[in-house]
């Protein structure tokens, strides 16, 4: 099982991270799946470390990245309900911050959970019924502290990672356009949380 990785940031997509582990002489690329907040705090050629979970199917082996080890508890506990796997684990994780998931869990809130894509009003209620107890409570902090460069562009960032949610690409655009542009240095992830609120009223 691979833990984390640590290693030289050797490239940065849309969706995911190519970590350089074992130095110079001759090291491995690893891929790993992030969430755009995640992403957002990786810079080609800096060195990074990253909480991760390998998810090992009969045809794939998956890397997923995460930006601490509480958003990585979060991943592996949802899993444990039925009907989630790791694509809708990594949605649940970029909408919703632990302590935002921990306060809709213990406040029955379903409503907070069916703002991720793919979780309707029935697998938001089994949600609060199979994790009531397996969350623990919420701890005042926030889950994500990533921001992008004022230069990147989180238009399409957040367009790709709302069609990556499963929104179409013309939703997608609709909620971008409608984002308004932030006062200074953009995060990607309050972005993408403001774009999925225009959906959900949508």
């Amino acid at each position: 099982m691979i833990s984390h990785v640590r290693g030289t940031v050797a490239a940065v997509t849309l969706s995911s991270a190519v970590i350089e582990v074992g130095g110079a002489q001759g090291g491995v690329g690893l891929e790993l799946l992030c969430t755009p907040s995640t992403l957002a705090g990786l810079r080609t050629g800096t060195q990074a470390a990253l909480p991760s979970a390998l998810i090992v199917r009969e045809d794939s082996l998956t890397l997923f990245g995460f930006a601490n080890e509480e958003e990585k508890s979060i991943f592996e506990i949802v899993q444990t309900v039925q009907g989630v796997g790791p694509k809708l684990a990594q949605a649940i994780v970029a909408v919703l911050e632990p302590d935002t998931l921990r306060m809709a869990v213990a406040s029955d809130d379903a409503k907070t959970l069916t703002k991720v894509p793919g979780v309707g009003l029935k697998g938001a209620q089994r949600m609060i019924l199979e994790l009531k107890d397996r969350l623990g409570a919420p701890t005042g902090t926030s889950g994500s502290t990533s921001s992008i460069a004022s230069a990147a562009p989180w238009r399409t960032q957040v367009a790709e990672a709302l069609t990556g949610l499963g929104y179409n690409a013309k939703d997608a655009d609709r909620a971008v356009q409608a984002v308004e542009d932030p006062a200074g240095a953009p995060n990607v992830s309050q972005l993408l949380k403001a774009a999925l609120q225009i959906l959900s009223k949508a």
